[in-house]
């Protein structure tokens, strides 16, 4: 394994960004897939073949799991500093062309969800277009060798054409749909893979304050408010543990 560059760290093979939100923005900006995976999705990162393609192509990784910024750090006293998917969008929406009307497509999952997002990005300042609001199908359940593609929403980006694409219909779907994109488009906007972040400031899910970002609670607010929901979720997580365990910098073998 090559070493990382100082201003990445390579974690299971996969080389996630090390630096501050406003430097994650300034890359993302050029143009790429961002992914901010969480440790429910990680731990299937030896048995879903396209989530893993996605995150080794990806651009902007960010280390968003606590679980695996804590695990990682104590298994190798490292240092690894943790970037949150929240941070990294607060620091997105205060961007002059991402504020630009007409700059920016969200991809999210239902008209409920764009009804709260839209109307809390409106209060900031910021608005969305309903042409540029693509509310996405009920993808098909993953599977471990599938992709996730949608011609659709691959000609209304090229129709439209903004500098931004936001991806908010969860982990496991978004990430190979963003690859997709990446892969079938003439050309690269940024692609933000920001999974459920935008629910967390707009109320769409529990409103999780800065403090609780930064202190690694945002798991157990969500579970608190979702029990039902999260708490498997969450508990499933702990598989990640062993392949840090195991391959620490390499990528887990694939298991079909």
């Amino acid at each position: 394994m090559p070493p990382s560059a100082p201003d990445s760290r390579t974690i299971l093979g996969l080389k996630f960004f090390q630096g501050t939100a406003k430097d994650a923005v300034r890359r993302a900006q050029a143009g790429g897939l961002v992914i901010i995976p969480a440790a429910p999705a990680l731990k299937d990162l030896a048995t879903n073949l396209s989530y893993r393609q996605a995150l080794a192509d990806a651009d902007v990784l960010l280390t968003d799991s606590a679980y695996m910024v804590v695990v990682w750090n104590w298994l190798q006293k490292d240092r690894v500093s943790r970037l949150s998917g929240l941070r990294y969008l607060r620091e997105l929406l205060d961007c002059p062309d991402f504020r630009q009307s007409g700059n920016t497509l969200w991809v999210m999952a239902n008209p409920e969800a764009v009804a709260q997002n839209i109307g809390w990005l409106s209060k900031q300042g910021i608005d969305v277009p309903e042409s540029h609001i693509y509310i996405a199908p009920i993808y098909p359940p993953p599977v471990p060798t599938s992709e996730v593609i949608d011609p659709v929403l691959v000609e209304m980006i090229e129709r439209l054409r903004p500098q931004h694409v936001v991806l908010t219909i969860g982990g496991g779907s978004q990430e190979p749909l963003g690859h997709n994109l990446k892969q079938h488009l003439s050309y690269l906007p940024a692609i933000h893979c920001i999974g459920a972040a935008i629910a967390f400031l707009s109320g769409d899910q529990v409103l999780i304050p800065v403090w609780a970002d930064t202190y690694y609670l945002g798991w157990l607010f969500r579970i608190l408010s979702e029990p039902s929901r999260f708490a498997k979720r969450y508990w499933e997580a702990r598989k990640l543990y062993a392949l840090l365990d195991r391959y620490r910098d390499r990528m887990p073998d694939f298991i079909a």
